[in-house]
């Protein structure tokens, strides 16, 4: 897969059926519209192309940070697990933001994207205050020359699923509520750091640790079944999202995970960790003693519960 990434000065020569969004989280929704998109290139042989921005317009609008289910790395992977050709991660500037709905379609969409054909949810908007939408681009695919296709979003029952909705799910600690929405594993991917050694030394639970970055929307801290995917191997564990209350306070957000039947050194890889069922809130324990036993409980919890599921 070919990225754009902060770049404006670029142009796909290939012609192109093209789609617009933020895409949080590969949900069942996204998948439907991108599987749509694939079949259009099995059509026609337009290179599918996606057309996001670098970070999520109201980061920049507010000066906040808003939390999303999936990072800008995280939706690189998700879209070249697709089979997606290009990614654009166009950076949100004052320039772009007050672009009218038509330009932004002639300048960015033909003229930068090459797109022969668009296909977008019912709910897209893109231009100056979301001026433009499916009825906009319907209106203009005659001029522009460009096949329409939009998409009826995918539901749960009466509720479209969206990322507003997995996230809801999530931070009730609903995560097989959120995992059935997303059609996959809520997912914390990350490179292996140092934490405090405590768990292998001391406790006789070695973990690995990621520290997420700033714009992860997490889950309630807590204990949570994982499954964790390591350079193609998969293996079961029980992963703790928090501050590590027992031994200290000033720890950074962390999400560390105990992995079944594995000890190697894994510092500096890239893992995947992915939140299976929540078991339990974080809290902080009057001893290590006490910790051990309860990590002792929440081990044989994980294998019952990856055991009763069938997940490996």
């Amino acid at each position: 897969m070919k990225c754009f990434i902060g770049e404006t000065e670029f142009k796909i020569e290939e012609p192109t059926v093209v789609t617009i969004g933020k895409f949080d989280g590969r949900h069942k929704g996204h998948q439907k519209l991108l599987s749509r998109m694939l079949e259009y290139k099995k059509a026609y042989g337009y290179q599918t192309a996606v057309f996001t921005f670098d970070m999520a317009p109201v980061t920049r609008l507010s000066g906040t940070v808003q939390k999303v289910i999936t990072t800008n790395q995280e939706r690189r992977n998700n879209m070249e697990k697709m089979g997606i050709d290009y990614l654009a991660e166009y950076p949100f500037t004052s320039d772009v933001m007050h672009l009218p709905a038509e330009e932004f379609l002639k300048k960015i969409l033909m003229d930068k994207m090459n797109a022969k054909a668009i296909v977008v949810g019912t709910d897209c908007g893109f231009g100056y205050q979301r001026s433009g939408n499916a009825r906009v681009l319907e209106e203009l695919k005659g001029t522009y020359g460009y096949d329409l296709e939009v998409v009826v979003k995918e539901k749960d029952e009466q509720r479209d699923i969206s990322s507003t909705y997995i996230k809801e799910e999530l931070s009730k600690g609903n995560v097989e509520k959120a995992n059935k929405l997303l059609g996959e594993p809520y997912a914390i991917h990350g490179t292996v750091v140092h934490g405090n050694h405590v768990g292998g030394s001391v406790l006789g639970f070695p973990t690995v640790n990621l520290i997420p970055p700033e714009e992860k929307f997490l889950p309630p801290f807590g204990v949570y079944v994982s499954r964790v995917l390591i350079e193609g191997r998969v293996y079961g564990g029980i992963t703790n999202i928090g501050r590590k209350p027992t031994v200290g306070d000033d720890s950074p957000v962390g999400v560390e995970t105990y992995i079944f039947g594995l000890n190697e050194d894994l510092y500096g890889k890239n893992i995947e960790v992915q939140l299976l069922n929540y078991e339990r809130p974080e809290r902080r324990f009057d001893s290590l003693d006490q910790l051990k036993a309860q990590l002792e409980q929440d081990k044989k919890y994980g294998l019952s519960y990856l055991d009763r599921e069938k997940i490996l």
